[in-house]
C-alpha cells in the first residue's frame, strides 16, 4: 500500500468516526428563536423565583418545549424550581400567579413539568386555581402544597 493510499485511507476512516457525531450536534442544536425562548424563560425565573439558580431552573426549563415555553412568555408566566414541593407531588400550577413549579430533587419531575405545560400551552386554557400533579404525571386530588412566594 503506498503512501497516498494510506492517508485516502485514514481520511475515510476519521470522516467515517466524526460524521455521526457531526449529525448529532446538528440536531441537538436549537434554532436561534427557540434558543431566545429558553433564554426569556430562565430570565422570567430568576426575576419571579426565589429558589432560581441556574444550576436548578435550566434543567426543568430544557424539558419544556419551545414552543410551550413561547406561550407562556407570551402570558408573562414562570417557570421555578421549589425544593420545598414534596417528592411525590414535584409538580404545581398556581393559576392565581401564573406559575409552574416543580421539585429539582425529584427524578420525575420534570418529565412530569415538560409534558404538563406542554398540554396547558397547547389548550391555552390555564386553570385560575392550584393544580397539583404525582411524580407519575396523574393529578394529585386534594394534595397539600406550600403557597407560591414570588422573589
Amino acid at each position: 500500500m503506498n503512501c497516498k493510499s494510506r492517508i485516502l485511507g485514514s481520511s475515510l476512516g476519521l470522516l467515517l468516526i466524526l460524521a455521526p457525531h457531526a449529525e448529532a450536534q446538528k440536531r441537538r442544536a436549537a434554532p436561534a428563536k427557540d434558543n431566545a425562548a429558553y433564554t426569556a424563560a430562565l430570565a422570567r425565573s430568576a426575576e419571579t423565583c426565589p429558589e432560581h439558580s441556574d444550576a436548578r431552573t435550566r434543567p426543568g426549563v430544557l424539558a419544556v418545549p419551545a414552543a410551550a415555553l413561547k406561550v407562556l412568555e407570551s402570558r408573562g408566566y414562570a417557570l421555578c424550581p421549589d425544593t420545598r414541593l414534596d417528592v411525590t407531588t414535584p409538580v404545581v400550577w398556581y393559576g392565581k400567579q401564573g406559575v409552574f413549579a416543580w421539585n429539582p430533587a425529584s427524578a420525575a419531575a420534570t418529565k412530569v413539568l415538560g409534558a404538563q405545560v406542554a398540554a396547558y400551552a397547547r389548550s391555552e386554557e390555564f386553570p385560575p386555581g392550584t393544580v397539583v400533579w404525582k411524580a407519575s404525571g396523574k393529578l394529585a386530588e386534594g394534595a397539600l402544597v406550600p403557597a407560591f412566594r414570588r422573589r
